[in-house]
């Protein structure tokens, strides 16, 4: 935005030059001086908004003090620490808060009509939601204002199955096509109709890969839409995978076992498989800090396998039913949101298995607000207490969560309705 005046009726009185009242005009000590006023979790939200305030955040004299409180120079002639450490720094001290506020008593809901139908599937990065339902329109909401940012009508397609997203572009399953949709340009494109069925989609640039009924991994060249390669993954219809940046396919069946394969070569690594669970895999979620793989079964348990052994770390029931979704932030490394049939949000330590506290909707009258962009309504998520049956835990305070998705002290769930709900953590 700029705000220009014109010149006086006097000789040599044009137009003098616009000043510009965009936050980029801004010195680096003003934004200092504003960054002084936030938190840790603030301040690494801010870092990523675009290079200059990645810079001046990092480079301050703010963050020095921050980084020398918690770690005082040993000798008067130590040197500075450097860009990397300063990162490092301050996203251990996102994490730890990060972590420590899933350990609450309770946390808030709140709750706002996304879709005219059912909601199928949400997905969250950067502080953005994308939702799918069955009326064929994707939205994206903020997870901040709960404001509908954006709305993507695909009405010429079948319904998707799976999707995720990115800053530029949505690439979602339908049927046996995949598709990808142009946030910033509105455009479309798909491949050509294949004589498979689709049960699940995940993307690394530029390959898409999808899991088959037929127990395949069909690999696609998304700016192409031809398949490149199928992935016989001998492990019944994959119906959830993982992929890595070392070009790992992870494909869990509806028999109980993970496959492993080479993107690259297609051929087949190991078989990851539980002593406890010989029901179906339903999700999965891979931390590339730690090298662990997560599952969430139908039978109720949480599984974990150390991927630099190929072995289960642990394997925990952590639900009577179903566990529909597994997920964690990208960066953390302590903890893993579940959520399932019953209805309980639950988090466990990525590391042990251990569950570290569990949450269900207060039944109370909510309450309804207007003091963000859309019409919700707050309620209270109440911590279990140890030991609790859950069968004495009236329905309506657990409705299924059939899809969740884990930021930066939150969590969004959707519950097989036309509600997303938001759980924040103090």
């Amino acid at each position: 935005m700029e705000a220009s005046s014109g010149g006086g009726g006097g000789g040599g009185g044009g137009k003098r030059p616009a000043a510009s009242s965009s936050v980029k005009s801004l010195g680096g000590d003003l934004l200092c001086s504003i960054f002084s006023l936030l938190d840790h979790v603030q301040l690494i939200r801010c870092s990523v908004v675009c290079k200059s305030w990645s810079s001046t955040i990092f480079t301050s004299s703010l963050m020095k003090d921050l980084y020398f409180r918690k770690y005082p120079r040993r000798i008067s002639g130590e040197p500075d620490p450097s860009l990397g450490s300063m990162r490092r720094f301050l996203q251990g001290l996102a994490m730890e808060d990060h972590r420590s506020s899933f350990l609450s008593a309770s946390a808030d809901i709140h709750s706002w009509r996304a879709h005219n139908v059912r909601i199928n599937l949400c997905r969250m990065r950067r502080g953005l939601i994308l939702t799918g339902a069955e009326d064929k329109v994707l939205r994206l909401w903020s997870a901040d204002s709960y404001k509908c940012l954006d709305e993507y009508a695909i009405s010429n397609i079948k319904p998707l199955v799976d999707y995720d997203f990115d800053e530029n572009k949505v690439v979602g399953l339908a049927g046996s096509r995949i598709c990808i949709l142009r946030r910033n340009k509105r455009s479309f494109s798909q491949s050509r109709e294949g004589i498979f069925k689709g049960l699940c989609m995940r993307y690394t640039d530029p390959e898409a890969v999808v899991g088959c009924e037929d127990g395949s991994a069909r690999v696609f060249d998304m700016y192409s839409g031809s398949c490149s390669q199928i992935i016989r993954m001998r492990v019944g219809p994959v119906q959830c995978l993982a992929l890595t940046e070392e070009q790992l396919i992870f494909g869990g069946s509806t028999f109980g076992n993970i496959a492993v394969a080479d993107l690259s070569s297609g051929e087949l690594i190991a078989s990851l498989k539980s002593k406890f669970s010989p029901t179906g895999m339903k999700s999965l979620s891979f931390n590339m800090h730690s090298h662990l793989l997560f599952a969430g079964s139908t039978s109720g348990y949480a599984h974990c396998w150390d991927l630099r052994t190929m072995r289960p770390l642990w394997e925990t029931r952590i639900s009577p039913n179903v566990i529909y979704s597994t997920h964690h932030l990208s960066a953390d490394a302590s903890t893993l949101a579940a959520g399932g049939l019953d209805g309980v949000l639950r988090l466990l330590s990525q590391s042990t298995g251990e569950l570290l506290s569990s949450f269900v909707m207060d039944i109370g009258l909510p309450v309804s607000s207007d003091d963000r962009q859309e019409k919700t309504e707050k309620r209270t998520a109440r911590r279990l207490s140890d030991g609790i049956c859950i069968e004495n835990i009236p329905r309506s305070a657990r409705p299924p969560i059939t899809c969740l998705a884990v930021g930066l002290k939150k969590v969004v769930t959707v519950h097989n309705d036309k509600h997303l709900s938001m759980w924040r953590f103090p």
